[in-house]
């Protein structure tokens, strides 16, 4: 067991506290081991609390999977949304942007995120999660992008943050796969996000 989570167990947490340490196990366990492993009574003994301390947090094991990847996926976009504040308001600033911080979200915790998307396939909550996710970020690219898309009505530009989030994705896959590297990877969908938004409405729709 990590030394920092046998110190947190070794005494009483907060409820948010304790909840937050048994996401920590459960994150570790799933890229150390995949989801297979990935049980309500391993994390609590990873986590050194008794079994029914995990059951009363999460309850079902795909309960603790979904709060695992909404966490995950929380806190990337935080850091995305930082980012963006901080960037210079050019396209091909906000391009690059996005397209690093999507790389680098996906070598930092994209074994865990894609390990358990595909353990959840299926998943009627997962399935709800993942729209609101999706819908999430294709809202902050939309906001990010508008000022430089006058050219197109807003549910084009959704359409199209929809497509690059879909790109981001398989050029992401590349890169855990080790075909390419993060470079090439962030510089490929910086210059496709890039085209796609500065593309006119009459190269699109017929």
């Amino acid at each position: 067991m990590p030394p920092t989570f046998a110190v947190a167990s070794a005494r009483k947490l907060p409820k948010q506290e304790r909840r937050e340490q048994l996401l920590d196990c459960a994150q570790v366990m799933v890229r150390e081991e995949g989801t297979e492993a990935l049980t309500l009574a391993r994390v609590a003994e990873r986590a050194g609390v008794t079994k029914p301390v995990a059951y009363d947090h999460f309850g079902t094991r795909e309960a603790l999977m979904i709060e695992l990847f909404r966490r995950i996926d929380d806190k990337q976009t935080a850091l995305l949304v930082d980012t963006l504040r901080a960037t210079d308001g050019q396209l091909g600033a906000i391009a690059a942007t996005i397209a690093a911080a999507y790389m680098s979200c996906a070598l930092e915790v994209g074994t865990e995120w894609y390990a358990l998307s595909a353990a959840l396939k299926g998943s009627e909550a997962m399935e709800i999660v993942q729209r609101e996710l999706v819908s999430r970020y294709v809202g902050i690219w939309r906001d990010a992008f508008a000022p430089h898309a006058a050219q197109l009505p807003a549910d084009e530009l959704s359409l199209r943050c929809t497509a690059i989030l879909g790109a981001a994705e398989a050029i992401s896959l590349e890169l855990l796969r080790g075909h390419i590297d993060e470079g090439r990877a962030a510089a490929t969908l910086a210059t496709l996000v890039t085209a796609t938004i500065r593309a006119p409405i009459s190269t699109a729709v017929s």
